[in-house]
């Protein structure tokens, strides 16, 4: 059992949680719980390294054997130590390390999410969560939003990291992508374009969702769109970018299941 909050491995962890640099050079990122630990399992993932302490319960216990027989380096920890490598208040005794390893994107992506400058990391996993339930099959990520890959995001997107492919890149090489597949592009914009029900969401295409602050930034809007909002009777000036990403995206969901 390591017991030390100074053990190597230990350290190790705490530099993945504190920083994106970290996780970019060891190319691994850290996710948390009996849940999402379990998900990673079922999705074969590589995994570096799991930690566990005494305490965990039966599901999880299955879990830790399940990657001690797949040969996944295994330790067991104190209490105080797994509370030191985590990135919560109450750690469920269940983490692993795991290969940060994009899924591929499709070759003629239909239904593409563009978050653009989402810098909350509870919003962008929030709109990695929508996203994945709505059955979108390729997220691009430009830069100027938190890291995807941060333990928040991590956690508030709930699974989504094994079932979405997603595509950090610079706007250049998101826009030429957009060219390829051929996609129509919405973007959210309070107050401006069409309602957001008004738009025809069968074709192929992308929608792009903007910051909590300013919106979609220059390059997105410099791109041919069509800007759509959602209607607000209530009189509210905005909502976040998680509400707003949900909304469209299942209204994308709707026309594309009942509309001929």
């Amino acid at each position: 059992m390591i017991t030390s909050t100074h053990n190597p491995k230990i350290q190790w962890v705490r530099l993945l949680n504190s920083g994106s640099k970290q996780r970019r050079e060891d190319g691994v990122f850290v996710v948390e719980g009996v849940r999402l630990v379990e998900e990673a399992l079922q999705a074969g993932w590589k995994t570096a390294l799991l930690l566990h302490t005494a305490e965990v319960d039966r599901r999880g216990q299955a879990v830790v054997e399940a990657f001690a027989e797949r040969g996944v380096p295994v330790e067991q920890v104190s209490a105080q130590v797994m509370r030191a490598a985590s990135d919560t208040q109450t750690p469920q005794g269940l983490l692993a390390v795991l290969e940060m390893r994009p899924l591929p994107p499709p070759p003629a992506p239909n239904f593409i999410l563009i978050p653009d400058g989402v810098r909350d990391p509870g919003n962008l996993g929030s709109i990695l969560r929508s996203a994945a339930a709505a059955g979108a099959d390729l997220v691009c990520l430009p830069a100027g939003s938190v890291d995807s890959y941060s333990p928040k995001v991590v956690r508030s997107a709930m699974g989504a990291h094994f079932r979405l492919p997603l595509n950090s890149a610079a706007w250049d090489e998101i826009e030429a992508r957009l060219e390829k597949a051929g996609v129509s592009i919405f973007l959210a914009a309070a107050g401006q374009g069409i309602a957001y029900t008004k738009a025809d969401y069968r074709l192929p295409l992308a929608v792009i969702i903007g910051g909590e602050a300013a919106g979609a930034g220059d390059y997105a809007r410099r791109l041919p769109h069509q800007p759509v909002h959602i209607p607000m009777p209530g009189k509210m000036e905005s909502l976040n970018a998680a509400a707003a990403a949900a909304v469209l995206l299942f209204e994308v969901v709707r026309q594309r299941a009942v509309l001929p």
